[in-house]
Order: C-alpha cells, then structure tokens, then sequence
C-alpha cells in the first residue's frame, strides 16, 4: 500500500510540475487562508497576554478602593438653599478605614494604603516634576516589586516617619548619574530624603497606563506613608487656613472649587483568596457606607472582574478574526475542487491508459486526490511561513504585542490539509468513474 501511495505521489508531484502556474494560483487560497489565522491568533493570543500582565500588575486577588472628588455645579440660589438645609458629611477615605477593615474584615490578608503628592524632585542642580507616593511594608509585595540596590523600608522607618526614600529606575538615570544612589540625597519639595532603595524596572506598555489608569511607577518616588502625612500633606487634618477659608464669602469658596478632604489617594485590600474577592468587595462597600455616614464618596472597584470582561471580550473577537480568516480556507478548498474537476476533464485519455494497464479505480481515485492534498500540503507550508512573517512585521511596524503559538500553526495546517482531503475527493471520485473504453476514445 506505501509503495503505492508513494508511486502516486510521484505521479502528483509531476503533474503540478507540469501546471507550475496553475497550481500555484490554486495554492493562494490556501497560502492566504492558512496566513490569516495564524496572524489574527497571534494578534488574539498577544492580546491575551496584555490582560494578564495588567492582572497581574493589579493584582489577582485585590480590591481597590479610590475616592471620589465630586465635581459641584449649580447656581448660587441652589447653593444656598443647599447650605440651610443639613446635608451629610463625610471625613473622606482616611487611615483609620484601613486600619478598621484590616481588623473587622475576615478574609483580608492585607491591606496598603497609598497617598500621592504632586511634587518636583531637585538634586545636583537638575529638577524634575515627580509624584511622591506615600506607602507601607505591604505596598511593594502587593504590586510585586523588586529592588536592584538596597532595602525596602523597615518598621523602625514606617513607624518613625523616617525622611528615607525608594527611587524608581528612571529617578536613578537622571539624578544618580555618576554616583552610587544609596545613601545620596534628593529633595523632593521642601524635605531632603535620603535614598535607601532602588526598584527594577518594570516595563509598561502606553496601552496598559491608559486602560488601568496607573502610573509610570519608573519615574517615583517612594517615602513612608506616615513620613508624607507628617511632613508634607494630611488632607484629613483641619487647619487655621482652611477655617478661615471656609467661613470666606461663598463666592470665593465657589472660586476655588471642589476640596480633596481625603486622606488617601487609593487603598489596595489583599484578599486572602480568590472566591473571596467579591465578598469581601460587598463587605468593604458596605463598612465605608456607614462610616462615611450614607456619604458615598468613594468607588470599590474590583481589577479582576474587570480584566476577566476584557478577556472575555477579546477571546470573542478574536474567534471572530479566526472565523473571518477561515473563509479563506474554504475559498482556497472550492479552487482546489474547481480546479481538480477540470484536470479530471483535460486528462480523460491519460485516466484511460492507465487503466487500460491495469491501474484500478481505486489507483486513480488515490492519484488525484494525493495530487489534491500535495496542493494543500504545500500550500500550508508557504502559508504558515508567510503567516509568521507577517505577525513579526505586525509587531515590528504597529508595536501590537503578537505571539504565534504552536497551536495555532499546528491547527491552521491541519485544517489546510483537511481542506484538500474533503475538496479532493470529489474529482478523485469523478476520474475513478470514467470507464476505460470511453475515457480512451474521448478527444
């Protein structure tokens, strides 16, 4: 049986020889097709992996709770009848709801306040616009970061509000130049902070700071949370200033605008296990509720519920590219039919010699469609070539993250010869029907 199949091979291959430019206008459909789907997966699977990596930025198993700075707009008639009316007040996201759901909360693992300041950083006589970001021991676990030189804070620097700073990579490359960071000192507003680590680089992609909203943590600068309440701002802490400018005539209060009474900037809560995350997010919501006296003033949000929408959403779409690109399978497929049914015709007289020596019908129906699958075959060779190539040209001159997976090669090329075998048969049936006499006398 091999040595037949392979005796028809031969026969195969020297008729697409002799039908070079027929066979290879037959082949496109199935070179394009199989090109297709592995570029749309590659662009699918690329997609993917830019989701789990802004998981994994977020963290899998963490609730986030922001504060809402609410936007007022009105006219002042509306203002004032407001004003004498009693109207809820709320002290705003502060350290003691952190404190209070680290300890009423079950289920919370951990949990790291965060406050953010506007500020420039000066050194050496360069200056460069920063954020200082006020954090604790559980905020560089949480968002998985690593040091290249030095510590993190220890507990005698948090509890002490100590004037020490963590620097991000690019804070380093352009102040720390010439130098060994740590030790060194770098201003940032009015305090001089002295650096005891330096962070990894992490690598963000303009596409992830956009869709989570998060910062270029490269170019931060990071202090003990409680070293930025006491020496640079507490939001929560009512001043002399702040009276006066309170009792000021309304329309300078209006003038000013909307104040940021929050003492934190974001609050991240670690939950100890995955099915716990929206229990523990309804149990948050409702604990802030109260304390906040029914004045919602703050948003839970839940980064892996939204993140598994996205990938939901994208393993659609990315079925449906697949599914586009499949049309041009079935198109190559019917050209392999349309094309193999007319060699049927023109090679009536050869089909009459070979079995006037005594090939039979099944040596004839095994011919062409060999002939059929080497078209595919080949076809799904140059395909996945050429599908390649255009993924790596898509990352290249786009800067889309793609990744061509085995998977996706091994299906496309599968289907490819499946396409050749199921359109092959028809004109290998068709040629094994002619009877010898009649295909012999056809002209």
């Amino acid at each position: 049986m091999l040595q037949k199949v392979i005796y028809n091979f031969l026969i195969a291959a020297e008729s697409i020889r002799g039908n070079k430019i027929r066979s290879l206008l037959t082949m496109l459909g199935i070179i394009f097709g199989v090109a297709s789907v592995i570029a749309m997966l590659a662009i699918g699977k690329g997609a993917e992996q830019e989701v789990l990596e802004q998981i994994k930025l977020l963290g899998a198993n963490n609730v986030i709770v922001k504060p809402i700075i609410e936007q007022e707009e009105g006219t002042v008639a509306e203002e004032e009848e407001e004003q004498a009316e009693k109207e809820p007040w709320s002290p705003g996201l502060t350290m003691a709801d952190a404190r209070s759901i680290e300890a009423i909360v079950p289920g919370v693992e951990a949990i790291s306040p965060e406050v953010v300041i506007e500020t420039s950083a000066v050194r050496a006589g360069l200056r460069r616009s920063t954020k200082l970001v006020g954090v604790d021991q559980h905020y560089f676990d949480q968002s998985d970061f690593r040091l290249t030189e030095g510590n993190f804070f220890s507990e005698e620097q948090l509890e002490g509000a100590a004037p020490v700073a963590i620097i991000g990579s690019r804070v380093k490359t352009r102040f720390f130049t010439k130098e060994e960071p740590l030790g060194g000192r770098i201003k940032c507003g009015n305090l001089w902070l002295t650096v005891v680590g330096v962070l990894d680089e992490r690598a963000l992609s303009e596409k992830s700071i956009e869709a989570l909203g998060i910062r270029d943590f490269n170019y931060d600068i990071y202090a003990p949370v409680k070293t930025v309440l006491l020496r640079y701002e507490d939001r929560a802490r009512v001043t002399t200033q702040e009276v006066e400018l309170a009792n000021s005539a309304f329309g300078q209060r209006q003038q000013n605008g909307p104040t940021n009474y929050h003492q934190l900037d974001q609050l991240v809560v670690r939950v100890a296990q995955s099915d716990l995350v929206q229990p523990v997010a309804e149990v948050v919501n409702r604990m802030l509720k109260r304390r906040h006296y029914g004045v919602v003033d703050y948003e839970v949000v839940v980064p892996e519920q939204l993140l598994e929408q996205e990938r939901r959403t994208q393993n659609i779409f990315n079925i449906v590219l697949a599914a586009i690109a499949s049309i041009s399978l079935i198109v190559g497929g019917i050209g392999i039919m349309n094309i193999m049914l007319a060699s049927v015709l023109e090679r009536t007289r050869e089909i009459g010699v070979r079995r006037s020596v005594g090939a039979t019908r099944r040596d004839v129906e095994l011919q062409f469609l060999i002939e059929a699958m080497t078209i595919s075959f080949t076809g799904g060779v140059i395909g996945i070539i050429l599908g390649v190539g255009i993924s790596v040209g898509i990352e290249m001159g786009t800067g889309i993250q793609t990744i061509v997976s085995l998977i996706s090669v091994v299906v496309a090329f599968l289907v490819s010869v499946s396409v050749g075998l199921v359109f092959g048969l028809l004109p290998a049936k068709r040629a094994a029907e002619h009877h010898p006499v009649v295909a012999l006398r056809y002209e």
